[in-house]
């Protein structure tokens, strides 16, 4: 029994997606942990945000590909 190329794919894709959901949540975790110090550095308050959104485009990009076209 072996399994198609198309399957392997989509279970990596879905290894990738769980890791970025992560990420995602972690980087969530540390800004909010610089803004609750009061004393968060803008830039690196920045950067983290722009990370956060990068990854987050990473994720919606996975999530297409990993659901099936529907035609209504």
């Amino acid at each position: 029994m072996t399994s198609s190329p198309k399957m392997l794919r989509n279970e990596v894709l879905r290894v990738e997606l769980k890791t970025l959901i992560m990420e995602h949540r972690d980087l969530d975790d540390a800004i909010a942990a610089l803004d609750s110090a009061g004393r968060a550095d803008p830039l690196t308050a920045r950067r983290l945000k722009k990370q956060k959104l990068a990854l987050k485009d990473q994720i919606a990009r996975i999530e297409d590909e990993l659901t099936p076209d529907i035609i209504a």
